[in-house]
């Protein structure tokens, strides 16, 4: 079988669980393999009614009292378990920040080799990869062996998977052996999301900040802009380290990755570390001073000009549309 890990909130995948089962589907097909998921935590069972007619065979729920939330060290080793148990072809997880550090575990339990950041796989003797390395600077052709082949999903490499209407795929529980040591490492609280905002990595619409909107009040304007389109604000590395905003909204490598039918990038010079971030954009505008600015010359629309000047004509214009 293949073995796709989902991560789920409230019995929902979340999207790069999504993404991880198209790979895995396509897998599958390729093996002539069934197609398995993963789950865990409180509403895993839910999990079921969420992959019909993705392929999915069987959902396996991982059963422990104490997997209230992410908890990698015991989370990795009850996958661990099951893959001994049922020695699946291929493993396929996420390489968000969760999922990659829930596949080390995994990879390091069993002593098989882990491709991180996957953009194509090709079943052979052996397996080819292909895979995303240096911050997104460079593509890396590799092979992979091993009983279980364990594989990480590079963000927004692949669509969704299609949900259609029809019954919950079965579910077979799994009860691992877990010791209180392996929670030594897991999540006590949770800061709560302010009411009403758009998930970054869900918004359709994302503005985004960077160095050129001068300070924090400068957002205002950026704040305004994402209300009216629907979307969400994103920024820059450089406005996180300067206390602008909070590290939640940062998009590039070492924060969230989009996928947005738009992205505005306002005062952003565009760092490979940001580009890493952005680069799933469907479509880019630009706003910047700098005509030679690595984002101006990415964007698939730019506009050159001081940005406290722009974005009020671009606000007055949505007004006027809507």
């Amino acid at each position: 079988m293949i073995l796709v890990v989902i991560e789920q909130e409230d019995g929902a995948p979340d999207r790069l669980s999504s993404e991880a089962l198209t790979l895995g589907r396509s897998l599958a097909e390729a093996a002539g393999r069934p197609l398995h998921a993963v789950a865990w935590g409180a509403g895993a069972g839910d999990v079921a009614g969420a992959l019909a007619g993705t392929g999915v065979a069987v959902l396996h729920t991982i059963d422990d009292a104490r997997l209230t939330d992410h908890a990698p060290e015991a989370i990795g080793k009850a996958l661990a378990q099951l893959i001994e148990r049922d020695r699946p072809l291929a493993v396929v997880g996420t390489a968000s920040d969760r999922g990659a550090e829930i596949m080390a575990h995994v990879a390091a339990r069993i002593r098989e080799p882990l491709a991180a950041n996957c953009t194509e796989v090709r079943p052979g003797e052996p397996w080819q990869v292909i895979r995303v390395r240096w911050g997104g600077s460079l593509l890396e052709e590799a092979s992979l062996d091993g009983a279980s082949h364990l594989l990480t999903v590079a963000p927004h490499a692949f669509e969704p998977a299609a949900v259609e209407v029809g019954a919950p795929v079965p579910v077979e529980p799994f009860s691992p052996d877990l010791a209180d040591r392996d929670f030594r490492v897991r999540i006590t609280s949770r800061v709560p999301a302010e009411a009403g905002r758009i998930s970054l990595a869900d918004a359709r619409v994302v503005v985004g900040g960077g160095r050129g909107v001068g300070s924090a009040e400068g957002f205002a304007q950026l704040d305004e802009l994402a209300a009216l389109l629907g979307g969400a604000v994103g920024v820059s590395r450089v406005v996180t380290s300067a206390g602008w905003r909070p590290h939640a909204q940062q998009v590039g490598q070492t924060g969230t990755r989009i996928a947005p039918d738009l992205y505005i990038a306002c005062g952003i010079s565009g760092a490979i570390q940001h580009i890493v971030g952005c680069r799933s954009a469907k479509a880019i505008l630009a706003i910047n001073t700098d005509r030679d600015a690595p984002m101006v010359t990415r964007a698939t629309y730019a506009v050159i000009g001081d940005l406290h000047t722009v974005l009020p004509a671009v606000i007055d214009a949505v007004r006027a549309a809507r």
